[in-house]
């Protein structure tokens, strides 16, 4: 005993020998359950490796600085559709809109809509494209590089087009007049303007450059004027320029739909509630006599026709 005792810690290399037992035959359920957990051994191994022939290995998620620039360059083609089709900001130039709109203000204008077809409507406040010259004389910034490409994607305003902003007054067909100091009327009709017309001042100005006027806007055009009308060079003060102080339909950019930046000045540009009367230019007199004639011209040829008719017959027949 105590020789096989030294031998097994002298580590036999042989198997150790031992009688077998009825119970220590293995059975074919244990060879087909050991075969089972060799091969989901082995198939886990593969799994794990990518597969004998590597088409299963999962790839590698790229690195974020190898997707950042083209992360970036989808961000600006973004902001350059958003701004050719949907929104632009637009920076403030001067107090002429003021108090609804003070200088340095950004807004942004909803360019989409005109592309449906729709045209300015009155007590909106657009961007426009200098119709003729109107910003002559009026200092040009000088942007640098990053402020140029940014503007150009629409991240900032546009420091070269030379645009303007008013408030939309008359459209085609209407007749807009200003007498003394007012009220401002449109088609006969007094705009109640105190709720956005500059604190002090008149709705019209008394001078002889252009204050005192009584227009009636042609097809395509708009008549437009500044919330601060002391201090606003629009309509009035453009009747001798090429499109006698109106501007084309065609140059409108779009509506300012809402004051953006500063954080503190955010807002949204409504139309007063003084454009929702009905401004309609009325239907002249002549026109409406001749409106209600016609049915009855209309009536009596009918009966002489009849009457034509019923003869000629008689004549026939007799």
């Amino acid at each position: 005993m105590g020789d096989l005792a030294v031998g097994a810690r002298s580590g036999h290399e042989g198997p150790e020998e031992r009688p077998e037992r009825p119970g220590d035959a293995a059975s074919p359920a244990d060879d087909v359950a050991g075969s089972g957990s060799e091969s989901a051994d082995d198939s886990g191994t593969r799994a794990r490796d990518g597969g004998s022939d590597g088409q299963d290995r999962p790839r590698k998620q790229r690195s974020f600085w190898k997707e950042l620039p083209l992360l970036i360059g989808i961000a600006l083609v973004l902001a350059l559709l958003i701004k050719t089709f949907l929104v632009q900001a637009f920076s403030i130039p001067s107090d002429s809109m003021q108090n609804t709109l003070q200088q340095g203000d950004r807004v942004l204008v909803d360019k989409l809509t005109p592309w449906f077809g729709s045209e300015p409507e009155r007590g909106e406040v657009v961007v426009f494209h200098d119709p003729d010259n109107w910003l002559a004389g009026e200092p040009t910034p000088n942007p640098n590089v990053v402020q140029k490409a940014l503007s150009w994607i629409g991240l900032m305003p546009s420091a070269e087009e030379k645009d303007l902003i008013k408030r939309v007054i008359g459209v085609a067909g209407d007749t807009v007049e200003c007498k003394g100091s007012g009220p401002l009327k449109v088609n006969g009709k007094a705009l109640n303007e105190e709720a956005y017309v500059f604190a002090g001042n008149t709705p019209c100005s008394v001078d002889d450059q252009g204050g005192q006027f009584k227009v009636k806007v042609p097809k395509g055009k708009i008549w437009v004027m500044g919330d601060h009308r002391q201090n606003s060079l629009d309509s009035r003060y453009h009747q001798q320029d090429e499109n006698k102080g109106f501007v084309p339909v065609g140059n409108v950019v779009g509506r300012a739909i809402v004051i953006a930046w500063p954080p503190t000045r955010w807002d949204t540009l409504p139309i007063p509630d003084t454009f929702d009367q009905n401004l309609s230019a009325a239907v002249a007199p002549g026109a409406l006599g001749l409106a209600g004639a016609a049915p009855l011209v209309l009536w009596r040829r009918r009966r002489l026709t009849a009457a034509d008719s019923r003869v000629s017959g008689r004549r026939t027949a007799g």
